[in-house]
């Protein structure tokens, strides 16, 4: 009898040792144009489209840029699936006897191109700047106020 028991619990063991579950948790992120480096919770991940591992689910920061396109600066909240709420997570962490592949696909990632300034407007309101500042040390009387464009 004390022999049957040792060898259950050795084998009981041994299976759980061996036979324990795992979960791989993966997202993908794409971009529209593709190319743009992706940064994840201030961690570069990679250039899109790009896969990445993650260990929680939750909410995460993104932060995507591409030279000639606009930084994006967004949020996408990661949820579970339902064999990761407690209790059954017990089961997929511990008990599953294989690896469990929870693979999250992000939507596309829309990018918009810079726009360029015009010189000119650059320029004037670089001589707008220097002007102020020199007024408010008196070097300079202060000027005008003039309306700005629509543009």
């Amino acid at each position: 009898m004390m022999l049957a028991t040792r060898t259950l619990r050795l084998l009981t063991g041994l299976l759980a040792a061996v036979g324990a579950g795992c979960v791989e948790r993966t997202a993908r992120v794409q971009t529209q144009p593709p190319g743009a480096l992706v940064t994840i919770n201030d961690e570069e991940v990679g250039v899109s489209p790009v896969k990445f591992s993650f260990q929680w689910y939750g909410d995460y920061e993104l932060i995507i840029r591409k030279p000639g396109y606009e930084t994006l600066r967004t949020h996408h909240r990661i949820d579970p699936p339902w064999y990761q709420w407690p209790p059954f997570d017990l089961v997929a962490e511990v008990l599953w006897p294989g690896m469990i592949r929870d693979e999250h696909v992000l939507p596309t990632f829309e990018l918009t191109p810079t726009t360029q300034p015009v010189i000119a407007e650059l320029v004037n309101r670089a001589v707008e700047t220097r002007t102020d500042a020199l007024s408010v040390r008196g070097e300079l009387p202060p000027r005008k106020p003039r309306p700005r464009s629509a543009n």
